[in-house]
């Protein structure tokens, strides 16, 4: 069967049937390789860095009996396997020296590469002052093809012409993964529909352990599709900085009598933990990030690694806070919060600290607009004439999560000779605007710059407009100067930091009008220089 007819045939909902026949066409014979690099047997590959360590992870086409090494220039560093069966490996290098590129070999057992050798550098060390700094920024890449998601081929043709503008790390901000399981709103056309069930040829056993269990073979069954093939091994080279947003732990946000889906219950959190471990690094430590916040410790002591909360720590450049606000959400009414009160208290001191030229906030949850569903910043719900108010309770909404995002917007706003900006996902749009003002605060003297990235695998009935039946609008809790309004298209972000500026470049690709070869010459739509202030 030639691919085109296969993904036909497998799709769910009219998504890839209404595609126009040579769309599906221009992805057959592609490889998710770049150039002539030989992958061997490594299925993929994906590495993330700071300026004295490594942490890669990596998949291979067939189990390994034997656990392999990684060579970084002439030291040999032990792998870990992260499955029970030999598939999945981890490999972390440390007293490695700043702002150095190394030569990484992948060897099996016997001293047989795996792969071709690769190049990937660390960052510079704390105190260096590096004079540029370019990021790539994107957000929901997940989504299994057979359910109606975007074809991998054509996102991982999609993140090649981002490569192409050579960015020293990438931030993938949320939703690396789709297969709801319990939400009304999602689940039965996801992760609880027939067709769910059928590849993944059954069902998860919540009472169950994740690892080493029938769960384990079902979640690879459905989380490996939705990532080895969108990045394959050509982000080898690449940093990458993985946030997890609701659908990652295998659940949409949403709160009825029936349900609330959020906070995270043990199950939930072990299949994040579990797809994190498998498939993509998490973050390394940084000295000026506490050791002990959440997903950084266990059993009272200090893990190697942090699965929520993470830096890209760039010499005295830039700082990019990368946070999720599921993992410690509360539902306390008045003092409910998104993130723990501890990592406030890390994200405030970093914006007031003056080390760095250039601090970012990058949220799982944006500041700015709103699709009026429940677990967001604001208290805007969608009303009977169809259009976003605040005169109309949101139910379970908890007003000490408006409370936190003030904190946090204001503490942006105070930065003094810095922009305050933050760039995130979510909502499956790319926009950048100003907040002017945030209820009674005036952030006038120095707005925040809100940024969504622009999302990459998106589903026809995924965006704002279809799902939530309303695009994505500012709250009516905020003054916006929007520049660039919501667009339900997909795209990325690319982000260049030199010591007095920041230039964010936008790229859109429309699925309905463009061909998937207008993806290898994708040009910026929007350009937003933005000055440091005196």
């Amino acid at each position: 069967m030639r691919r085109r007819d296969f993904l036909r045939s497998t799709a769910a909902g009219s998504f890839l049937a209404a595609l126009r026949p040579e769309l599906l066409a221009q992805t057959s014979g592609r490889s998710s390789t770049q150039g002539a690099w030989n992958s061997g047997s490594v299925r993929h590959l994906l590495p993330t860095v700071s300026d004295t360590q490594m942490l890669l992870k990596a998949s291979f086409a067939t189990p390994l009996t034997q656990p392999p090494s990684l060579r970084v220039d002439s030291t040999t560093v032990p792998s870990r396997m992260t499955d029970s069966r030999g598939e999945m490996w981890a490999f972390h290098a440390t007293g490695l020296a700043p702002g150095r590129r190394y030569t990484l070999d992948l060897k099996s057992s016997t001293g047989r590469s795996l792969c071709q050798p690769w190049e990937l550098s660390t960052f510079p060390s704390p105190d260096a002052r590096p004079e540029r700094l370019r990021v790539l920024f994107f957000t929901c890449a997940g989504g299994h093809e057979a359910l109606g998601y975007v074809p991998s081929v054509v996102r991982n043709r999609m993140f090649r012409r981002a490569l192409s503008f050579r960015p020293d790390a990438a931030v993938a901000n949320g939703d690396h993964v789709y297969w709801d399981l319990r939400s009304p709103l999602t689940a039965q056309r996801s992760g609880a529909s027939p067709r769910a069930r059928e590849i993944a040829g059954g069902s998860f056993n919540r009472s169950d352990v994740v690892l080493g269990s029938e769960n384990e073979t079902i979640l690879k069954r459905v989380a490996g599709p939705q990532i080895a093939p969108l990045y394959g091994t050509d982000f080898r080279s690449t940093p990458m900085f993985f946030i997890q947003d609701d659908h990652d732990y295998f659940e949409n946000d949403e709160a009825y009598d029936e349900i609330v889906t959020f906070p995270p219950d043990g199950f939930m959190t072990e299949m994040a933990r579990a797809t994190q471990s498998l498939y993509y690094p998490e973050f390394l430590p940084d000295a000026s990030r506490p050791a002990g916040l959440v997903g950084a410790s266990f059993g009272g002591r200090s893990l190697p690694i942090s699965e929520s909360f993470g830096t890209l720590r760039y010499g005295r450049l830039a700082e990019v806070l990368l946070y999720t606000v599921r993992r410690t959400m509360t539902m306390a009414g008045p003092s409910a919060v998104f993130v723990d009160p501890e990592v406030e208290g890390w994200l405030t001191r970093r914006m007031m600290a003056t080390d760095v030229t250039h601090v970012v906030n990058a949220p799982s949850n944006p500041p700015g607009w709103t699709a009026g569903k429940w677990f967001e910043w604001y208290p805007d719900v969608l009303g009977a004439d169809g259009k976003l108010t605040v005169d109309i309770p949101k139910p379970y909404w908890q007003a000490g999560w408006l409370k936190q995002h003030d904190r946090l917007l204001s503490a942006m706003s105070r930065m003094r000779g810095r922009i305050p900006l933050s760039m995130s996902g979510d909502l499956h749009a790319i926009a950048i605007g100003r907040i002017l003002r945030t209820g009674t605060l005036d952030l006038s003297a120095n707005p925040v710059v809100s940024v969504l990235t622009g999302p990459v695998g998106t589903s026809p009935g995924g965006w704002p407009s279809g799902i939530r039946k309303t695009g994505a609008m500012p709250s009516k809790h905020l003054s916006v100067d929007e520049q660039v309004k919501p667009l339900e298209q997909h795209g990325f972000t690319i982000a260049d930091f030199t010591p007095d500026a920041i230039v964010l470049r936008f790229f859109k690709w429309d699925i309905n009008t463009q061909s998937v070869d207008a993806l290898d010459t994708l040009e910026s739509f929007h350009t937003a220089e933005l000055q440091r202030p005196a």
